[in-house]
C-alpha cells in the first residue's frame, strides 16, 4: 500500500490537526461529473494549508506493499512526466497504534455525530469508521484519477442489490491494519470485535443475488480491474425480521438512523429523471419526450478497497428526490400539507424500500420506476465520463471499447432502450449506428429458472409511465422480427409461428403492420342463430332432455340454457418480456453454473441460443475468500496459513488445495476441530441472545440458511426434523441416544413480505422448534433455532460453525447459490440435490465428501407428468409425518394450507410441484448417512478438510477473471 497520513504543524499553542482529516476534506474533489483532476486537488490544499496556517512537516506514515522506503512517483501515462506532490517530500513509517488512536480521537472530537462527554460505543465506532475512511480517500481519489487520465476501458456494475455486510474490519483487513487498529483502540479503552458489532448492516439486498454483487466488487479492486458497481440507496432495506408467536413480522430497517460513516454525498453528481410525459415528432422526425413528472437522482458513494493494492472502487448508489421548487409553498401555507409535499414524497419514496409488494397498479409502478431510475442514472453517469475522458473529439463508435455494461439479472433490462433513447434523441445518432453500440456495451446475466422470476411488464403500464421506451422496445421487437424472418424464412409457417411466440419481446401483441400478412390467420368462426331455430317456423325440431325423456323444442332446449352461456374469454394482457430484451439487447448471455448454463441454453432461450449461440456462456459464482474465511474465520485462516506456508492462499486460492495431503494428520485433524469448536461457541452466545435458547456446542451444528422460498425446500428440512422426532418420541433414551447424533438445526432467512406460503414455512419451523427444544424427554439430542434477522454479519458467525449444511433445492431450479460455496470453504459438509453449483462442488471435493439424494434435473418435468396422472405412490414415512403434524403436537394452529401444498395431483398450490414428498424418503435415507458418518470424527474431519481443500476454485477472483477476459475485454490496471 502507498495509502499516505500527513500530520501537519499549526501555529505555537494550537492544537495539532490531523492531516489525514485535512486530506478528507479536500480529498472528496476529482469523483464529481466535471472531474476536477490532481491539480485542482494540489489547490485546494494550498488554498487551505494557506487558510489554517498549516505547514508540512517531515512526519507521515504509509501503508506499503513494497519493502523500498522510497514514495512511488506516479507518472501521467499520456505524458510520461513524473507527478510530484507539491507538498513537499515526507519521510514514511507503518502506522502505529498511537498514531491511529490520536486520527480517532480527533474524529471524535472534530468529526461529532454525538454530544462530546462521552466516548461510547457508538461514537467510538463512528470515530474508527471515519478514521478508516481518511486512510480509503486517498487511495480512493488516487484510483479514480488514474483512470481518469488512463482512460483504459472499464466495466459498470449495475445490480439492484448490494449485500455488503459490515464494513469495517473488511476494511482494516484489507488495509493490512487490524492489529493495528486493535491496539489503538485497546488504549482508548475499547475492543475491536465489540466496536464492529455497533455497525449496522447495509440494507442494500437480501439474498444471493446482492451478495455476489459485492463479492465481485471486492475482487474487482483486489486484482486491479477498472470497474464501478452501480445500485441504489434504499432508506429502509427490505425489511428488519421479527419472530414472533405469529410467526414472521416485517419493520423498516433502520440502518441509516445514524448515517453512514462510510458514504460520500456527491451534490454535484445530480441527473435528472422522467416518468410520464409524451412523445412528440417534430418535422424532420427526431423524437422529444416532454411534459411529466421531472425528479433527480443524487450519488452516495461507498469506497470498495482491494486486499493488499491501493486500488480502490466505487460503489455508486443514487438516492432521489425532487426539486425543492416543487413544494408548492402557496398550497401548503393554506394547510394542506400534504398535497403540497407530494411530489417531494413522490420521488423520494422510490428508493424507500428494496423490492416494494408488486401485486397493486401502484406497486409495480414504483418498482419500475426504481428500475429505470437506476438504468437512466447510471447510463447519463457512464456517458458523461466516457465524453470527459474523450476531450474534444468524441467518436461514439469507441463507446463499447471504452464502456462494458453487467447487467445483473433482469432488473437493470432498461439500460437497453435507456443508450438507445439517449444515444438517438440526445446525442443524435441513428439508428442502426446506436443499436450497434447497446449491442456491444451490454451483457447480461441470468440467475433463475423460475418462469415467475423472468420479468414481464405490462406494456400498457411501460407505454404510460416511460413513452419513449415503449416505443424504442416495439421498434428492436420489430428489428427482432426481421431477424427471425431473415433466418427461417416464410416456406415453413408452424415453424415460423412457433419461433416468433418463444422469441418476441412483446407476449401477446399483434404482429407490426410491416408483417401483418406473415402468417395465415384461422377466420373467426361466426355461428348465426336464424329466427327459425327460436322457435318461429312452421316446424320445431325437439330434443330429448337428458333428465328423462322429456321432449323439448329447440326453442325451449334453447332458452333453458340462455342463462349459462359462458362468459368471453378475455383478451390476455399484452407484456414485455425483459429477459428477452437482455438476449437481444446485448452481445453476452450468461449463466451461473455449468448446469444452470445448461438449462439456460437448452431449454429456457434455447430458440435464442440456436440462432446465436457465440452470445452463451457460463460463470459459476464464485466468493471472496477475504471476507468469507480470512476475516470471519481467524482460527482456521491461520491453521491454513501454517499448513500450506505462507498467506498465499488468500489470493491464490489454488494453494488450499495443498491441505489434501495433510487431511489425515492428526495434529490437523486435532487443530481443525478445535476451531471449528471455538466458533460453534460463539454461535451458541448468538443463539442464547438471539433467542433464549442454550444449545450445546458438543452437538453436530446442521445450518440452512437462505431466502425462503418453496423451490429452496425448508418445508423438506422441517419436515425431515419431524420425522426425526417422531422416531426418538417412539423410543426409549437408550435407543435414541444410540441411533441419533445431537443435533442443533439452525434455519435463517427471510419469507417475502405478501409470500403467504414462505410466511407459513416460517411460523411451522419456529412452532417445532417451541416444542422440540422445551422437551425434557429430548434435551440436547435436538434443537429446532429460527435465527431471526438473517443477513451478512450473522452468517460471518454461522458459516464458520456449521458442520452440515442443507442445499436441498428441487434438481434444476437453484442457479448456482452462493452460500453452498462459502459453507465448504470453512470446511463444512453439505447434503444436497445435483443443483446449481452442488454439481460443481461435489465434483471438487469428491463424491465421498458430499451428501447426495434426491431427482435429478432431467427427470423433474417427467416426475411432474406422472403425478398430474395420479401415478405418485407417497412413501408411508411421508404420510405418517403430515398426520403427526395435524394431531396437533405442534400447537392449535392449522397447518392444511401448508400441507395441502403437498397433495392433490393437479391445480394451483396443489400437487407438490417442488416434489417434496417424492424426494423424502432419499432424504431421511442420505441423514441416516450423515449420522453414521459423524459418529466416526476421524472419518468426518477429514471430509471437512476436503471441502476447504476442494474449494480452490470457488474463488469470485476466478469468476472476475473470466468475466473480464470473455465478456468485458477489460485489462488489469495496477496504480503505480
Amino acid at each position: 500500500m502507498a495509502t499516505t497520513w500527513r500530520y501537519y504543524a499549526v501555529p505555537s499553542g494550537t492544537e495539532a490537526v490531523s492531516g489525514c482529516n485535512v486530506v478528507a476534506r479536500f480529498a472528496d474533489f476529482g469523483h464529481g461529473r466535471n472531474g476536477g483532476g490532481r491539480r485542482g486537488i494540489k489547490a485546494d490544499r494550498l488554498m487551505l494549508m494557506r487558510k489554517w496556517q498549516l505547514r508540512p512537516m517531515k512526519r507521515s506514515f504509509s501503508v506499503r506493499n513494497v519493502s523500498s522506503e522510497q514514495q512511488h512517483k506516479v507518472k501521467d501515462p499520456t505524458t510520461q512526466h513524473e507527478d510530484v506532490e507539491s507538498l513537499g517530500h515526507f519521510d514514511t513509517f507503518p502506522p502505529d497504534a498511537s498514531s491511529i488512536a490520536s486520527s480517532i480521537k480527533h474524529h471524535a472530537e472534530f468529526t461529532p455525530l454525538f454530544s462530546p462527554d462521552k466516548f461510547e460505543l457508538p461514537k467510538a465506532f463512528f470515530a474508527t469508521a471515519q478514521s478508516v475512511r481518511d486512510a480509503l480517500i486517498i487511495n480512493w481519489n488516487a484510483t479514480y484519477n488514474y483512470y481518469e487520465r488512463l482512460n483504459a476501458k472499464q466495466a459498470y456494475y449495475l445490480s439492484m442489490e448490494f449485500l455488503q455486510g459490515r464494513a469495517l474490519l473488511n476494511a482494516i483487513g484489507n488495509l493490512g491494519l487490524t492489529g493495528a487498529y486493535a491496539e489503538a483502540l485497546n488504549k482508548l479503552g475499547h475492543n475491536l470485535e465489540k466496536i464492529a458489532a455497533q455497525e449496522p448492516d447495509a440494507a442494500l439486498g437480501n439474498g444471493g443475488l446482492g451478495r455476489l454483487a459485492s463479492c465481485f466488487l471486492d475482487s474487482l479492486a483486489t486484482l486491479n480491474y477498472p470497474a464501478w458497481g452501480y445500485g441504489l440507496r434504499y432508506k429502509y432495506g427490505l425489511f428488519k425480521q421479527r419472530i414472533t408467536k405469529d410467526g414472521q413480522e416485517e419493520v423498516a430497517e433502520d440502518w441509516l438512523e445514524m448515517s453512514n460513516p462510510w458514504e460520500i454525498v456527491r451534490n454535484d453528481v445530480a441527473y435528472p429523471i422522467k416518468f410520464y410525459g409524451k412523445v412528440l415528432t417534430d418535422s424532420d422526425g427526431k423524437k422529444h419526450w416532454i411534459g411529466g413528472e421531472d425528479i433527480k437522482a443524487v450519488a452516495y458513494d461507498v469506497p470498495i478497497p482491494g486486499y493488499e493494492t491501493k486500488t480502490t472502487i466505487s460503489l455508486r448508489l443514487w438516492s432521489t428526490k425532487a426539486p425543492t421548487g416543487d413544494l408548492d409553498l402557496s398550497v401548503f401555507n393554506s394547510g394542506k400539507h400534504t398535497q403540497a409535499a407530494e411530489s417531494l414524497y413522490n420521488a423520494e419514496k422510490i428508493c424507500f424500500v428494496l423490492y416494494p409488494g408488486d401485486e397493486s397498479l401502484e406497486g409495480k409502478t414504483l418498482r419500475l420506476k426504481q428500475q429505470y431510475t437506476l438504468c437512466s442514472a447510471s447510463l447519463q453517469d457512464i456517458i458523461a465520463r466516457f465524453e470527459r475522458r474523450s476531450g474534444t473529439e468524441i467518436k461514439w463508435e469507441e463507446f463499447p471499447e471504452k464502456v462494458a455494461v453487467q447487467m445483473n439479472d433482469t432488473h437493470p433490462t432498461l439500460c437497453i432502450p435507456e443508450l438507445m433513447r439517449i444515444l438517438i434523441d440526445v446525442k443524435g445518432l441513428k439508428w442502426k449506428e446506436a443499436w450497434n453500440i447497446t449491442q456491444r456495451t451490454m451483457a447480461y446475466t441470468n440467475h433463475t429458472v423460475l418462469p415467475e422470476a423472468l420479468e414481464k411488464w405490462s406494456l400498457e403500464l411501460m407505454q404510460k409511465l416511460l413513452p419513449r421506451h415503449a416505443d424504442i422496445i416495439e421498434m428492436i421487437d420489430e428489428e427482432l422480427i426481421r431477424t427471425i424472418v431473415s433466418e427461417y424464412g416464410t416456406a415453413d409457417s408452424k415453424l415460423l409461428e412457433k419461433k416468433l411466440k418463444q422469441m418476441r419481446i412483446l407476449e401477446n401483441v399483434e404482429l407490426p403492420a410491416a408483417f401483418s400478412d406473415l402468417l395465415v390467420k384461422p377466420k373467426k368462426s361466426t355461428v348465426a342463430v336464424s329466427t327459425d331455430v327460436l322457435g318461429e317456423t312452421e316446424e320445431e325440431e325437439e330434443e330429448i332432455d337428458p333428465s328423462g325423456g322429456k321432449i323439448k323444442s329447440v326453442k325451449e332446449f334453447i332458452q333453458g340454457k340462455e342463462k349459462k352461456i359462458p362468459e368471453p374469454v378475455p383478451e390476455p394482457p399484452k407484456l414485455v418480456r425483459m429477459a428477452n430484451l437482455c438476449v437481444v439487447g446485448g452481445h453476452a448471455v450468461n449463466g451461473v453454473a455449468a448446469i444452470h448454463s445448461e438449462i439456460v441454453k437448452d431449454e429456457f432461450f434455447n430458440d435464442f441460443f440456436q440462432l446465436w449461440p457465440e452470445k452463451f456462456q457460463n460463470k459459476t459464482n464464485g466468493v471472496t475468500p477475504r471476507r468469507w474465511i480470512r476475516f470471519c474465520n481467524p482460527d482456521l485462516s491461520k491453521i491454513i496459513t501454517s499448513w500450506t506456508g505462507s498467506e498465499d492462499w488468500v489470493l491464490n486460492t489454488e494453494k488450499l488445495s495443498e491441505l489434501r495431503k495433510f487431511a489425515d494428520n492428526e495434529d490437523l485433524q486435532s487443530q481443525w476441530r478445535a476451531a471449528k469448536r471455538s466458533n460453534k461457541l460463539k454461535v451458541a452466545s448468538l443463539i442464547k441472545e438471539k433467542t433464549g435458547y442454550i444449545v450445546s456446542p458438543d452437538s453436530m451444528f446442521d445450518i440452512q440458511v437462505k431466502r425462503i422460498h418453496e423451490y429452496k425446500r425448508q418445508l423438506l428440512n422441517i419436515l425431515g426434523i419431524v420425522y426425526r422426532y417422531k422416531m426418538m418420541k417412539e423410543m426409549s433414551a437408550s435407543e435414541r441416544k444410540k441411533k441419533f447424533v445431537p443435533r442443533v438445526c439452525i434455519f435463517g432467512g427471510k419469507a417475502f413480505a405478501t409470500y403467504v406460503q414462505a410466511k407459513r414455512i416460517v411460523k411451522f419451523i419456529t412452532d417445532v422448534g417451541a416444542v422440540v427444544n422445551n422437551d425434557s424427554d429430548i434435551g440436547d439430542l435436538l434443537k429446532v433455532i429460527f435465527v431471526p434477522d438473517y443477513n451478512v454479519s450473522v452468517a460471518e458467525l454461522l458459516i464458520p460453525a456449521s458442520e452440515l449444511s442443507q442445499h436441498i433445492s428441487t434438481a434444476g431450479m437453484e442457479a448456482s447459490g452462493t452460500s453452498n460455496l462459502k459453507f465448504a470453504m470453512n470446511g463444512c459438509i453439505l447434503i444436497g440435490t445435483l443443483d446449481g453449483a452442488n454439481v460443481e462442488i461435489r465434483q471438487e471435493v469428491g463424491e465421498d465428501n458430499f451428501f447426495l439424494f434426491g431427482a435429478r434435473a432431467n427427470d423433474i418435468a417427467g416426475l411432474r407428468k406422472e403425478r398430474a396422472k395420479g401415478k405418485f405412490v407417497p412413501d408411508p414415512r411421508f404420510e405418517e409425518v403430515k398426520k403427526f403434524v395435524r394431531s396437533g403436537v405442534f400447537g392449535s394452529s392449522s397447518y392444511d394450507e401448508m400441507l395441502g401444498s403437498l397433495e392433490g395431483n393437479e391445480g394451483f398450490g396443489q400437487a407438490d410441484y417442488f416434489l417434496v414428498g417424492k424426494d423424502f424418503p432419499s432424504y431421511i435415507d442420505c441423514q441416516a448417512k450423515v449420522d453414521e458418518a459423524y459418529k466416526d470424527q476421524k472419518r468426518w474431519t477429514r471430509m471437512s478438510i476436503m471441502n476447504t481443500a476442494g474449494s480452490y476454485n470457488f474463488s469470485s477472483d476466478r469468476t472476475i477473471h473470466e468475466y473480464a477476459r470473455d465478456i468485458w475485454n477489460i485489462k488489469p490496471v495496477e496504480l503505480p
